[in-house]
């Protein structure tokens, strides 16, 4: 619905969600004239609020209290309102290259490093979801040998991950072999592999051809491929799902979970509901009630404001997401959930903030 206020009603209206989202407190006019610029008097103050909530901006929870924000209210105040602070990006910039560590390339330590940041820095719930094995593709295969006759074959993909399987031997190719020959001959199974497979998808895994091995090597063959089997069958029993979730402990001690229903609620979501709230993290918003914000930056950041969420159990927060790439390609997104009373500017800058700079790293890693 398009609204037009004037500079008076946008500056009471500024005023009110700034204090309630400070306070958590129903505001009334001598507050907002005692603690605001608006030099205006209370009386007009009380007028303006109320021409405020006849358009459905504000209400008032009880008749004697004063008025809070209502779901469209903060999405006025998100798309109209919000005026960026500059020295905050910066200095979530430097939060971020000061406490991620990027060295270990291990891109699960990443992103849990970044949801625990986000989480401490926002006072909300912190997800990200980790990119799905499906879309994954291979940057690594070794195999080693862990003990007499197991060997270890280790993948890592595109994004950094890990996975491995363990097989036995095949007794009757490898028990007349030297130590340092399994080892050599190890080794030129693993370069076979990177060769074959570097760049290719998981499912690729299990396209192994015989006549592409050298003749010596070709009484592995059925060993490989079931190994090469095992190791796609648990990247395929992954969770699709997979979210990493930070500060939920902070979130629990604001207010709105003072009670225990809405603190079971929100628990139960994190913990069982992961394959619903996924979907809503990842999703790119196509209508006006899942509106999309372009940042600064020109990166979509996803605001859902209360009733905007198609998700029940979540209607009483607000949950902003925005996608973190490798190149061009989405792999996964960050997510701030929290109560509908949250510092706007903040954590939307957090959010894509980060995703830029989960970008980064993995781009740079490509």
């Amino acid at each position: 619905m398009e609204l037009s206020l004037t500079t008076r009603q946008q500056q009471v209206l500024r005023a009110t969600v700034d204090h309630y989202v400070a306070t958590a407190e129903p505001v009334g006019s001598k507050a907002l004239a005692r603690e605001y610029s608006l030099s205006i008097s209370p009386a007009t103050i009380r007028n303006v609020m109320g021409v405020l909530e006849q358009a459905g901006l504000l209400f008032q929870p009880h008749t004697s209290a004063g008025r809070v924000p209502s779901d469209f209210g903060y999405r006025h105040y998100v798309d109209e309102l919000m005026m960026p602070s500059a020295t905050f990006v910066q200095q979530i910039e430097q939060a971020l290259h000061q406490k991620l560590r990027t060295e270990s390339w291990i891109l699960e330590v990443l992103l849990r490093d970044a949801a625990q940041i986000l989480a401490t820095l926002s006072g909300c719930v912190a997800l990200i979801t980790l990119p799905q094995a499906t879309t994954s593709t291979v940057r690594h295969l070794h195999l080693v040998q862990v003990a007499p006759h197991r060997v270890m074959l280790i993948l890592v993909t595109d994004a950094y991950e890990t996975q491995s399987v363990v097989m036995e031997l095949p007794r009757t190719d490898w028990d007349t072999t030297e130590p340092d020959n399994i080892e050599q001959e190890l080794k030129i199974l693993s370069n076979f592999l990177n060769h074959h497979f570097v760049g290719s998808s998981l499912q690729d895994l299990v396209a192994l051809d015989q006549y592409e091995l050298d003749r010596e090597f070709q009484k592995y063959t059925d060993f490989l491929k079931i190994l090469l089997s095992d190791l796609m069958q648990r990247c395929e029993t992954l969770s699709p799902n997979n979210i990493l979730v930070g500060g939920l402990a902070e979130v629990l001690r604001q207010p709105e979970f003072s009670e225990l229903q809405q603190a079971q609620t929100l628990i139960h979501l994190l913990e069982d509901g992961q394959d619903l709230l996924r979907p809503l993290i990842d999703e790119i918003a196509t209508d006006l009630n899942q509106k999309t914000t372009l940042t600064s930056q020109h990166q979509k950041v996803n605001i859902r404001i209360g009733t905007e969420n198609s998700l029940e159990s979540i209607r009483a927060y607000t949950l902003i997401s925005s996608t973190y790439q490798k190149g061009h390609t989405p792999v996964g997104s960050v997510g701030i959930l929290g109560p509908t009373r949250m510092a706007y500017e903040k954590i939307i800058a957090l959010v894509t903030v980060t995703a830029d700079y989960l970008s980064t790293c993995l781009t740079q890693t490509a």
